[in-house]
């Protein structure tokens, strides 16, 4: 059983000038851009590249291209944890880069599929608990 409550128009007009809510509009959302180019040679090599693209993809990434993963973030701090997490689990060799760009500037991205243009992947609705 749910219960709808009418909520006055001064609660949202108090709401959208509380200290809290400037805080967290203040963050600008991100994407977080992963390159890589790792060596493959041995199966060694392979299993190391396997596992580091594996590990991408548990943390939320989606490829972008063959060793071009992103994730969207919320804010700054969150893609400061995931930013933290790629760093932490870096293989010894190869080479391995991470972009931040806000949501704005991924939005300006021109994609295209052979000679046809494709609309930029707009981000998931994600809830944050703080």
């Amino acid at each position: 059983m749910s219960v709808l409550m009418e909520v006055p128009e001064e609660f949202y007009t108090q709401f959208m000038y509380d200290e809290h809510y400037t805080r967290l509009n203040q963050y600008r959302s991100l994407w977080i851009l992963v390159f890589f180019d790792l060596p493959t040679e041995t199966r060694k090599e392979r299993k190391i590249a396997s596992t580091f693209r594996k590990r991408l993809l548990d943390d939320g990434f989606s490829m972008f291209q063959f060793s071009i993963y992103m994730r969207f973030c919320a804010s700054r701090e969150n893609a400061e944890v995931h930013a933290k997490r790629i760093k932490n689990s870096l293989p010894e060799h190869g080479k391995i880069g991470v972009m931040q760009i806000t949501d704005k500037q991924f939005g300006m991205m021109e994609l295209f599929f052979g000679k046809k243009p494709v609309e930029t992947e707009k981000p998931s609705q994600q809830l944050e608990l703080f």
